[in-house]
This record gives structure tokens, C-alpha cells and sequence, in this order.
């Protein structure tokens, strides 16, 4: 099991939990990212991870300067290199089922990005897959197409949509709150789970607890990584 740690002495690092509970350091990010947000793991064992060095939090409080992000890709035994720069804000990451193409969510661009997978890990043929929304946790379905939020953290309410590489959103879904991680599952996959919430910017871990896990039926079972 590997781990992307919020504990501020591992951040930085991506962590495994060996099968005797144990967990050790896989790989040291530093040098790429001062801080790692999101995994996804290729079939091949590959690992690709983004992050940047922003102070996310005094961001948001206008208390520290905005560094873009960048994708790392480390290798079954640690090693550890970029593949991709110039990311706003990478949040959710998904590999289609073929295992050939890369998906990101760049949350402050507003957009999902895509890249071809070489075989040797690299990221080549950046394109944009959708724009126009607000993205954050996403997943994909054996149709290829992605499940992601629209209308920003500033909104009380959320919006989920399905959309296919090109941009065409073709299932929309609204929701009390703002959504921030869903995943296709259920006995056939055909169940999206929604991680939402209310999110105050300012005030992000206060307040009272708005959480919720919701389920909505989907039109196509969960194929791909993660």
C-alpha cells in the first residue's frame, strides 16, 4: 500500500506500508515537490504523483506566493524524476484502461489534462481533454470517459459531470455540496461514490462538520487506474 502523508515531518515523501504493517519511505520527493497531493499507480507498477511547493493554506489568506505544480514518476524501486511541469494545481490523476494515457485535474486552470504514457514512464502529447470546469478528485469508467465536480469551492452547491476527451459532458448531476473525490465501485461498478462537503476558503477545517459520502447510480461501470 503506498501513502501520500499529510503529516508535516513525512511531506515529501511517498510512503509504502509493507504487508507486516511497518510503513517505510519509498521515495523522497523534495527535490521535485516540497509537498505531494495525488497518486495514481500504472498497471506496469509505476507510480505518478503531483505536487509544488505552494504554502496552499497562506494561499488561500493571501499570505504566500502561488508556485505552479509539476507530475513526478517514481519507479517501482524509488527512483524518482519530473514528467511534467507547469501544473496550476494538480489534484486527481487517472490511467485509462489502456494504460497509455494520463489524465490530471488542474483544479485552478479549470481544466482536465491529458498525456500520452511512453513506455519508459515519460509524459509526452500534453492536450487538453476538457475545460471549463472546476476539477478535483476524479475517476473513469470502461466508456473513457471521466467522472469530476464543476463550480468552484466558492459555491454552496456542487456539480458533478461526466465528460469524454474532447469535452463533451454527457451526464450532469447536482448535489447539495461541493464534491472534491468521487470513485466508480459498487458489485458492478456502477456506483459513483462522492466524497462532498461545504468548504470555507478562509476557514477550511473549521466550523461544523458538513462531510458526506453520497452514491448516484452511473451509466457505465469503473474500468482504468485508480
Amino acid at each position: 500500500m503506498l501513502i501520500v502523508p499529510r503529516a508535516q515531518r513525512w511531506a515529501g515523501r511517498l510512503l509504502r506500508r509493507e504487508p507486516d504493517g511497518s510503513v517505510v519511505v519509498h521515495a523522497d520527493l523534495r527535490a521535485v515537490a516540497g509537498g505531494v497531493n495525488e497518486i495514481v499507480v500504472h498497471p506496469d507498477g509505476s507510480i505518478y504523483v503531483n505536487g509544488s511547493d505552494v504554502d496552499f493554506l497562506g494561499w488561500l489568506r493571501g499570505e504566500a506566493e502561488f508556485v505552479p505544480g509539476v507530475i513526478a514518476l517514481v519507479t517501482p524501486d524509488g527512483d524518482v524524476r519530473e514528467v511534467a511541469d507547469h501544473i496550476r494545481f494538480g489534484n486527481g490523476m487517472v490511467i485509462t484502461p489502456d494504460g497509455r494515457t494520463l489524465v490530471v485535474a488542474d483544479s485552478f486552470a479549470g481544466t482536465l489534462i491529458a498525456f500520452d504514457i511512453e513506455p519508459d514512464g515519460s509524459l509526452t502529447g500534453r492536450r487538453l481533454w476538457a475545460e471549463g470546469l472546476s476539477p478535483d478528485g476524479i475517476t473513469i469508467d470502461d466508456e473513457g470517459a471521466v467522472w469530476t465536480s464543476t463550480g468552484g469551492m466558492e459555491m454552496p452547491d456542487g456539480i458533478l459531470v461526466r465528460v469524454r476527451d474532447g469535452g463533451e459532458i454527457t451526464h450532469r448531476v447536482e448535489i447539495d455540496r461541493n464534491p472534491f473525490a468521487c470513485m466508480l465501485g459498487g458489485e458492478d461498478g456502477r456506483t459513483l461514490h462522492v466524497m462532498a462537503a461545504r468548504f470555507d476558503p478562509q476557514d477550511p477545517f473549521g466550523g461544523p462538520a458538513t462531510g458526506r459520502v453520497l452514491t448516484i447510480p452511473a451509466p457505465a461501470p469503473r474500468a482504468g487506474r485508480p
